[in-house]
Formats: structure tokens, sequence, C-alpha cells
């Protein structure tokens, strides 16, 4: 007879508040970890995206880094990256959302830079503050809301493919005018195991 199911552990990085988690349900029974640079958002671990020595090697079941990414200059970007890859145990994986810049630029394009994109709970958002960082919080003095980096499909595929994952998943959530990418650290069995994660994953 089999022992109790090891309970399974979420790395949330960049976490934000505790009340605004946009976690998918999937993640309902794990442990979670709450990690941010910012001491206000009462995280489990203070601490910055390239640094996460707090947590053991393979430890972790998946990362999560919804819009937190963009924030780091570009070449701090593996850096974030090989600390996701450490924490995670051989079954683990990686979610990644960050804003498309691609999808974006064709506003741009058309002079319709702070043309409302979209309504979030935070108020109207622009292509100026896809690209440059929600321009009300950076006014309100949190400026560590600025982003300093951004991402295409190929240049989101490019920082993983130099770290030692087995498989990389990108896909592209217009409706968000997002990019997700799901690193695993080995393959999917198969395309349905690969799918359901996909599915569980909202994505």
């Amino acid at each position: 007879m089999s022992g109790p199911q090891r309970e399974r552990v979420l790395v949330n990085v960049g976490c934000g508040p505790r009340h605004a988690s946009t976690l998918p349900a999937y993640f309902d029974s794990w442990r979670q970890l709450r990690v941010d640079v910012d001491a206000s958002v009462e995280p489990d671990i203070l601490a910055d995206l390239t640094d996460l020595s707090p947590i053991p090697d393979g430890t972790a079941d998946a990362v999560w880094a919804a819009h937190c990414v963009e924030h780091l200059y570009e070449h701090q970007v593996a850096l974030a990256l090989a600390e996701f890859r450490r924490v995670l145990g051989e079954d683990g994986f990686v979610c990644v959302i960050v804003p498309d810049l691609q999808l974006v630029a064709q506003y741009v394009a058309e002079d319709r830079l702070h043309d409302p994109l979209y309504q979030s709970a935070a108020g109207p958002i622009t292509p100026h503050d896809i690209f440059f960082g929600f321009g009300a919080a950076i006014a309100g003095g949190r400026t560590s809301m600025a982003h300093r980096c951004g991402f295409t499909p190929g240049s989101l595929a490019r920082c993983f493919q130099q770290q030692p994952f087995g498989e990389l998943l990108v896909r592209r959530r217009s409706a968000n005018f997002e990019l997700a990418a799901v690193a695993r650290v080995n393959p999917a069995k198969d395309d349905a195991d690969r799918a359901a994660l996909m599915t569980a994953l909202e994505l």
C-alpha cells in the first residue's frame, strides 16, 4: 500500500498582494511559497527573482512567474530562469507570462500609444503601459513597476533555450496581450499529458 501523496510545492515569484492572486485553480491544493521583492505584500520570502537562494535545489514542483520577468533588465533574465530551473525537481515545470510586445506593436504603429486596450482591476491598460510599465502605479511612487525589458515569441523562446529544460511550449494569449511559456525539466510522457497540463494552466 502506498503512503500519503506528497504535498506539491509551488513557488509563486513576483506574487503581489495575497488578495490579488490570479493563480489557476490547478494550484488550489498545492502549498504555495510566495516570493516578492516588495515587503508590503507580505511574501513568505522577500527576494529578487534572480536570487532564490532561500529555496533549496530541486524542492519545488512548479514555478509561476506572471508579469514579473519584464521588470528585470535584459541581462538579468538568464539569471532568473536559471534560478527557476535550479529550484525545480525532476518532474517540475515553470510557467512565465509576459506582455506580448509583437502584438502590441501594431497599436504603436497605428499611433495609438495611449489608447486603452483593455480594462484591468487597476484601471485601463494602454500600449504605453504594456511597453514601459503601469503608468498610474509608477506615478504613485511604485517605480519597481517599470518594465526594463520585453519579449516577442521568438525572443522569449531563445531565453529558455539557453537553460537546461527538456521541453518548451510558447503560447500567445491574444485576448490579454500576453505570451506564456511553459518549460518542463523533462519532456511530457505523451501529447495527452502535455495537453492536460496546458489546459490545467488555462493556456
